[in-house]
C-alpha cells in the first residue's frame, strides 16, 4: 500500500471518526428511556426502504432515469423504478420524531392510514401525523404514553413569563400545552368527581399567583375547603352560600362596569389586551368551581330562584363583556349542561377542557357535537382511574381533540405560594383613577358669590337681553 492509499484510509477514518462521535457522546450521556429510543430508531431507519414499500407509502415511476437510458438503451422504455419517500429519525426519552417528504399521491392521508401499522411495526403505543409545511410531514412515535405516567410538578415561586398563556399540561405525544388567556372571556372546565378540575385551577394558581399583575376572585360551591389556605391572595372569596357568591358576582359586575368607563383614560387603548396585564391594572381571574352550585335552576323556593336568575344575569355581563377590559371567568362544574351553565354563558366561552364523562351527552355538552367524530379522544373513554388528570380539549392550530394530562401539585406547595405572595394582593377596583369631580352649583349660589367678590353684573345682563329684544322686535 502506497503513501496516497494511507492518507486516503486516514482521512476517511477521521472522517467517519467525526461522524460518529457526536452519536456517541449523545448515546454515553442520555438516560435509559432514551438509549431505548435511540436503538428504535436505528432499526426504523434500518428496515424503512423494505417496511414503506408493505405500507403502500412508495411510489413507483414509469419515467426511466438517465442512468438507465444510458446502460439499458434498448430495455429504458419498459423500466420503472420505486421512489421511496425520505425520512430522518431523531430519537427522544418518549420515544422517535420522524421526518418524512411526501410523494405524487402519497400525502398526509395516507400517512394517517398508515400510522396505526407504523405504530405496530415500529413496537410504538401510537404515531401521529402532522403537516409543518408543504412537502413535510413530521411523525411522533410514542413508545412510552404520557397520559397514564405520573405527571408531578414542583412551583417555582416565580412570576411567569407570559401572562396570556397557561401551561396546563401536556398531551398524548409529551408535547407541551398552552392555553390562551389573550382575548379570551372564559375558560369551561367539566368532568366527574374527583378526575382533576380542582387540581387543574390548583396549577393554574401555583403558576399566576405569583405575578402582581394577576388578581384573584374564587367562588367555591364545594364549601371553601379547597381554598381556605389559598384565600389571602385572593381580593374576593366566597364559600357556596348562596348570597356571598352574589355578593362577589355583584362585585365583579361593578368592577367590569368601571373598567369599561376607565379604559380609554387610563390605558389609552380600547382593548386591554393591547397593552397587557401590569400592576396598576392588572388581569382579573374569577374562578367559579362547581359553578352548578349558583346558577343551577331551582324551584320551589322563591328567593333563591330569584338569586340564581341574578347569579345568572350577572355573570352573563362579566363573561360577555370582561374579555376587552381584562376580566376572565374559568368556570367548573361537573356536567355543563344547560341547566347546571346556561348556554347563554357556556357558548361564549372559547376555551373548553372536559375530564372524564360518564355519557356522551355530557362529553357533547362541553365540547360540542363535533367530538362524536373522535372515539378516541372522547372523554368518555377516560374514566379509568389511571387517566385521572387527564381531559380532551381543542388546542388552538391543531386539528381535531387532544387529550391532555395535567400536572399534579401538591396543596401544600400551592398553599405555600399563595402564602408568600399575599402581600401582592390588590382590589383592582382601587386601582383604578378616579373620574374627574364636577361640582355642581346653582345659579343663585354662583350669583351671591359673585356679588360678594364684587362681581356681580346681573343688572348689566338683564339690560344686555333688553336691548337685543327690541332689536329683534325692529
Amino acid at each position: 500500500m502506497n503513501s496516497a492509499s494511507r492518507h486516503l484510509l486516514l482521512i476517511l477514518g477521521l472522517a467517519l471518526l467525526a461522524w460518529l462521535a457526536p452519536k456517541l457522546v449523545f448515546f454515553i450521556r442520555a438516560d435509559w428511556h432514551t438509549r431505548r429510543s435511540t436503538w428504535q430508531a436505528w432499526l426504523i431507519r434500518r428496515r424503512w426502504v423494505r417496511f414503506s414499500r408493505m405500507q403502500g407509502l412508495a411510489v413507483t415511476d414509469p419515467t426511466p432515469t438517465l442512468w438507465m437510458r444510458l446502460v439499458h438503451r434498448e430495455k429504458a422504455a419498459g423500466m420503472r423504478r420505486v421512489v421511496i419517500p425520505r425520512i430522518r429519525v431523531r430519537p427522544d426519552s418518549y420515544g422517535v420524531i420522524v421526518t418524512a417528504k411526501t410523494l405524487p399521491r402519497v400525502g398526509r392521508d395516507e400517512w394517517v392510514r398508515a400510522a396505526p401499522h407504523l405504530a405496530n411495526a415500529w413496537g410504538c403505543v401510537r404515531v401521529a401525523v402532522t403537516q409543518e409545511r408543504p412537502g413535510r410531514l413530521r411523525l411522533r412515535a410514542v413508545r412510552r404514553d404520557p397520559l397514564i405516567e405520573p405527571y408531578h410538578r414542583l412551583p417555582s415561586g416565580c412570576p411567569p413569563a407570559e401572562l396570556d398563556r397557561w401551561e396546563i399540561g401536556r398531551d398524548e405525544y409529551a408535547d407541551p400545552v398552552t392555553v390562551r388567556l389573550s382575548n379570551v372571556p372564559g375558560v369551561c372546565i367539566a368532568g366527574l368527581p374527583g378526575y382533576g378540575k380542582t387540581s387543574a385551577i390548583n396549577g393554574l394558581l401555583a403558576d399566576f399567583a405569583p405575578s402582581p399583575a394577576v388578581q384573584f376572585a374564587v367562588v367555591d360551591g364545594k364549601g371553601g375547603a379547597d381554598y381556605e389556605d389559598l384565600a389571602g391572595r385572593f381580593f374576593a372569596f366566597a364559600d357556596d352560600e348562596l348570597e356571598r357568591a352574589h355578593s362577589i358576582f355583584r362585585q365583579l359586575y361593578e368592577l367590569r362596569r368601571q373598567r369599561s368607563a376607565a379604559i380609554r383614560a387610563g390605558l389609552g387603548v380600547k382593548n386591554f389586551w393591547q397593552v397587557g396585564p401590569s400592576t396598576s391594572w392588572p388581569l382579573v381571574l374569577l374562578v367559579v368551581d362547581e359553578a352548578h352550585t349558583f346558577l343551577s335552576e331551582t324551584k320551589g323556593d322563591k328567593n333563591r330562584m330569584e338569586l340564581v336568575a341574578e347569579n345568572r344575569r350577572l355573570v352573563e355581563d362579566i363573561v360577555k363583556k370582561g374579555r376587552s377590559v381584562g376580566v376572565c371567568t374559568i368556570l367548573a362544574t361537573q356536567k355543563s349542561t344547560g341547566d347546571a351553565i346556561p348556554t347563554a354563558i357556556r357558548d361564549v366561552c372559547p376555551v373548553a377542557l372536559s375530564f372524564a364523562q360518564r355519557t356522551d351527552e355530557a362529553a357533547v355538552a362541553a365540547l360540542g357535537a363535533d367530538i362524536r367524530g373522535f372515539p378516541e379522544a372522547n372523554p368518555v373513554s377516560l374514566q379509568d382511574p389511571a387517566y385521572v388528570g387527564v381531559a380532551s380539549m381543542v388546542v388552538q392550530g391543531r386539528p381535531g381533540f387532544v387529550r391532555v394530562r395535567t400536572p399534579y401539585v401538591r396543596d401544600e406547595d400551592v398553599a405555600r405560594i399563595c402564602q408568600e405572595a399575599a402581600s401582592l394582593t390588590r382590589d383592582p377596583a382601587t386601582l383604578l383613577p378616579e373620574p374627574p369631580r364636577i361640582a355642581l352649583v346653582s345659579p343663585g349660589v354662583e350669583r351671591a358669590a359673585a356679588s360678594e367678590r364684587g362681581e356681580d353684573r346681573s343688572s348689566e345682563a338683564v339690560g344686555q337681553v333688553a336691548v337685543q329684544n327690541e332689536e329683534n322686535v325692529a
